[in-house]
């Protein structure tokens, strides 16, 4: 596969010998990502580079992307302290991914119809300062880009529905190659068909899957293969309050549901690593007792039915096991077991770790009213978008990243799973 130099990014996994551990052991970690050429991820471990970059680490720029960096568009912003966008820029702006120059914020909602109402205020401020520190100019259309100065990178941390609009708009304005966040699209139908379009345009995409070489995800994997008969379970929490009003937003907000969205990213470890395909399930159970179903009405009064949470097992026809948990309201980390044959856990490892526990703490102390995710996950956040600039500016191979195919399967999965699980819970 060749790349081309300019990138647009979308924002919307060694085997351990030796080891006996007669009780369970816990760890903690910091997650690592890169982006590969295959259609599945590869376990190097390449972003050590970038791993150890803390928040007081750095020093950020406001001439401009310069010769060696990328020019970033980020497509999508978010309110301060809420949206993901926000939290990409943040990284950005500080200079925390020093190949990656955030040179355009395209918000049509908050320079807009947004502007006077909750959260405007507070965006509008954060402009003008991020305007007058770093000289990042803010727009409210992709169409008003001018022509790229240095190799382009668009970061579209949109709504899941905008997607396969925005791909169109921002191949218009030059990118050559796509950065796709999770699900990538709201249907299979969909994202197939921007895998179609990019393709004619000869425009690479690739996804945003960074759990696949999260440290976590990794070295729960080495340590399931020295423990014949093991079982895995992966779990993902979010930190929602347990209320019909948290759970209402949360629902109408990433209404494509929990698996095409919280829990997508370990479906494409199952996708990835243990031969999970729509094809290839033989069975899937849902954890009843686990398991929580609601039907709950968001901001707009329109009612939506999702999971809160959900635990579930895939066995599949050529014989792997393998279990995933999800909660809204479980927390801020997530982690992974393995389990022996007598159904004893052995092993259990974290995300974030003990080394990460201290930048968590900074971010926390910095940006107190924040998503708390956005620490928990920020070494993989710094990683994903270093190497994906680093990439546009230079051409230098990242390895690591799922594309579109593995993306694709991961996306039928997730809607084969969601309504065989509802009616197990109704």
């Amino acid at each position: 596969m060749k790349f081309s130099t300019a990138f647009l990014l979308l924002a919307t996994t060694t085997t351990i010998t030796g080891f006996t551990l007669p009780a369970a052991t816990t760890h903690r970690h910091t997650t690592k990502l890169s982006v590969s050429q295959s259609s599945k991820t590869s376990n190097k471990d390449l972003a050590k580079d970038f791993d150890e970059t803390s928040p007081e680490d750095v020093t950020p720029s406001s001439s401009g992307a310069q010769v060696g960096q990328a020019e970033v568009v980020l497509v999508g912003c978010g309110a301060p302290n809420r949206g993901m966008g926000w939290y990409h820029a943040v990284q950005m702006l500080e200079g925390r991914c020093p190949s990656a120059s955030l040179d355009y914020i395209i918000e049509p909602w908050f320079l807009g119809p947004g502007s006077t109402g909750p959260g405007g205020p507070e965006f509008a401020e954060w402009a003008d300062s991020s305007t007058s520190k770093y000289g990042t100019k803010f727009i409210t259309s992709v169409a008003d880009l001018p022509a790229p100065e240095q190799p382009r990178v668009a970061l579209i941390s949109g709504r899941t529905a905008d997607n396969p609009r925005l791909l169109n708009e921002c191949i218009d304005a030059g990118c050559k190659c796509i950065y796709l966040e999770k699900p990538g699209a709201p249907t299979v139908k969909e994202l197939e068909e921007m895998k179609s379009c990019a393709e004619e345009a000869g425009i690479e995409v690739l996804m945003g899957y960074n759990k696949n070489v999260c440290k976590y995800v990794r070295k729960t994997r080495e340590f399931a293969e020295t423990i014949p008969g093991s079982h895995v379970t992966f779990v993902s929490n979010n930190a929602y309050e347990n209320t019909p009003e948290s759970l209402g937003e949360c629902f109408e907000r990433n209404a494509e549901g929990m698996l095409k969205n919280m829990a997508i990213h370990e479906l494409a470890l199952l996708v990835s690593f243990y031969d999970v395909s729509v094809e290839n399930i033989e069975s899937v159970e849902a954890d009843k007792e686990f398991s929580s179903m609601q039907t709950l009405p968001g901001p707009s009064g329109k009612e939506f039915t999702d999971f809160d949470k959900i635990k579930f097992t895939i066995k599949t026809k050529t014989g792997k096991e393998v279990s995933v948990a999800a909660d809204r309201c479980g927390g801020t980390d997530s982690y992974a077991t393995v389990t022996d044959t007598d159904g004893e856990e052995v092993f259990r490892y974290w995300m974030p770790d003990d080394e990460d526990k201290a930048t968590v703490q900074t971010l926390q102390a910095k940006y107190p009213t924040a998503m708390p995710y956005f620490f928990t996950q920020d070494p993989d956040y710094v990683t994903v978008k270093e190497l994906a600039a680093k990439f546009t500016a230079t051409g230098e191979e990242a390895e690591g990243l799922a594309t579109i195919g593995i993306a694709v399967e991961t996306l039928r999965v997730a809607e084969y799973l969601t309504p065989l699980l509802m009616e197990q819970l109704k």
